[in-house]
């Protein structure tokens, strides 16, 4: 973790969702984040709508956030990309990445998800920041595509929730000049907001468009990958395929 410049404060992540909800805030739902989302999920009976509506997200969210296990992830932007790099955070959600990101890493972020609670408490973390939040954009991904003109773009724990995920690829591909995401394999039985996507069909995509890291993380389920964005390769060189496939064998024998 040398090069993670992108630092989460647990305690500061709990203490602003406390501020933020006030007299609603409820600990039980922060502790047990994971069952509590469940719960919500089966009162509202549809994974879209609970993208949109959800209030669990802001609990489990943040837990997520305050466990550091995305700490790896972010080390990767910090280690491609200088201070001041132009980022787009597709399916934000409470914005504890991109923030992280824009405090410690320097980075100019532009967020992208639904209009729902979490982007909602967003705001008001943004607003907190003064001029830099300010000028960060939020993109509504149910009325707006990605803007283009960014260095990276990243998506950390969405690809296994999305139906259609190379689409999601595509539009991060037109966004950026590199792509980031990270592909969770479910557990036996964890299918409720998982949807099939192979491991390999994501690694054949952004191996054919040129792999540029890989590796394995939290026991091997978690697979990060980055790979080259921007307009569409008619085809690699052979220099570029060999080194894409050394990418992809190096990362696969690999766990962080």
């Amino acid at each position: 973790m040398a090069l993670l410049r992108s630092t989460i404060d647990p305690d500061r992540e709990a203490a602003d969702l406390r501020a933020y909800l006030g007299d609603a805030y409820d600990h039980e739902r922060l502790v047990h984040y994971e069952a509590q989302l469940e719960t919500e999920l089966a009162d509202i009976g549809d994974e879209q709508a609970l993208y949109r509506r959800s209030v669990g997200y802001l609990y489990n969210l943040t837990a997520f956030a305050m466990t550091g296990t995305k700490d790896p992830y972010r080390e990767w932007i910090d280690a491609a990309l200088p201070a001041g790099g132009r980022l787009v955070d597709v399916g934000c959600g409470i914005g504890a990445d991109g923030l992280a990101l824009m405090r410690g890493g320097g980075h100019q972020v532009t967020f992208a998800d639904f209009d729902n609670p979490s982007v909602a408490y967003l705001r008001t973390r943004l607003a907190a920041l003064g001029e830099a939040g300010a000028a960060a954009r939020i993109v509504d991904l149910d009325r707006e595509s990605l803007p283009d003109g960014h260095d990276l773009a990243y998506a950390f724990d969405v690809l296994e929730h999305v139906e259609e995920p190379f689409a999601l690829l595509a539009s991060m591909e037109a966004a950026a000049d590199l792509v980031l995401v990270n592909l969770l394999e479910p557990e036996p039985g964890e299918t409720a907001l998982h949807h099939e996507l192979p491991v390999r069909d994501l690694l054949d995509h952004a191996t054919a468009r040129g792999l540029v890291r890989y590796r394995r993380f939290h026991g091997g389920r978690s697979h990060l990958v980055l790979y080259r964005g921007g307009a569409p390769a008619q085809s690699l060189g052979l220099a570029a395929r060999l080194r894409s496939r050394a990418v992809r064998l190096r990362g696969a024998r690999a766990t962080g």
